[in-house]
């Protein structure tokens, strides 16, 4: 059976436990260049990309998260590189919100507006912005329907556990 192709971009940064951190994350996409042109993801993005598929909250991913992270890093470049539709490498406002929706979020003028002030650079979303929009807004839907039982789109938190989403995300 044929190895696969992205676990020597894997196996190069992990260690013994086979796990990789933040650290090693940026590393592993950057030397896979899954960025393209765009710049290398910060940070900051690759704790958050963690976070979404950190079961077991121990701050590290192990390959078949990889490999489920480099899937939805693919959708989510292909979503980019359709809405840069004058290849400036960001996205304006306007496209942020064509984004979103085509991911099937319903999202008021008020929540995209403090998304662009957020992410945005001077009214612009940069590549590296725009997955970290796209991990917070997956892990704060998870999060909310876990808590929307009767899927009625509206849900109750205690102070204690909103505070613990806020700051997970």
């Amino acid at each position: 059976m044929a190895q696969d192709p992205l676990w020597g971009y894997f196996s190069a940064v992990a260690g013994a436990d086979q796990q990789i951190d933040a650290k090693e994350l940026q590393q592993c996409l950057t030397a896979s260049g899954i960025s393209g042109t765009y710049q290398p993801f910060n940070l900051e993005t690759c704790r958050i990309m963690i976070s979404m598929l950190d079961r077991d909250y121990s701050g590290k991913m192990g390959f078949n998260e990889f490999k489920e992270l480099w899937g939805a890093l693919n959708q989510w470049k292909t979503t980019f590189m359709t809405y840069d539709r004058d290849r400036s490498g960001t996205v304006e406002p306007n496209e942020l919100h064509q984004a979103i929706t085509s991911w099937g979020y319903n999202l008021s003028p008020n929540c995209l507006a403090l998304l662009v002030k957020r992410y945005g650079q001077d009214g612009r979303i940069p590549f590296d912005e725009f997955v970290s929009c796209a991990v917070r807004l997956r892990l704060a839907t998870d999060q909310f329907k876990r808590r929307d039982t009767s899927q009625t789109g509206s849900a109750q938190f205690l102070y204690d556990d909103f505070m613990q989403v806020v700051m997970y995300i």
